[in-house]
C-alpha cells in the first residue's frame, strides 16, 4: 500500500474537527478525519479534489 504524508489544514479548529490531505501520491488526493488517523481514507482524482475545493471558495 501506497504511504502517504498527510498534512492538517491550516484552517484545522483547535479542537481536531478537520481533516488531512496527502498530495504525495501521482494522480491522488488521500483526504482522512484527522480524529481518526488510522481510520478510512478516501482516495479522489485530483480534479475531483480541485472541484470540491472550487466549492469551498478556497485554493490550495
Amino acid at each position: 500500500m501506497t504511504e502517504f504524508r498527510f498534512r492538517t489544514s491550516s484552517y484545522s479548529e483547535p479542537n481536531g474537527e478537520c481533516v488531512e490531505v496527502a498530495l504525495n501520491v501521482p494522480r491522488t488526493v488521500a483526504v482522512r478525519d484527522s480524529k481518526q488517523p488510522d481510520g478510512p481514507v478516501l482516495l479522489l482524482a485530483p480534479t475531483a479534489w480541485d472541484a470540491f475545493q472550487e466549492t469551498l471558495g478556497r485554493q490550495p
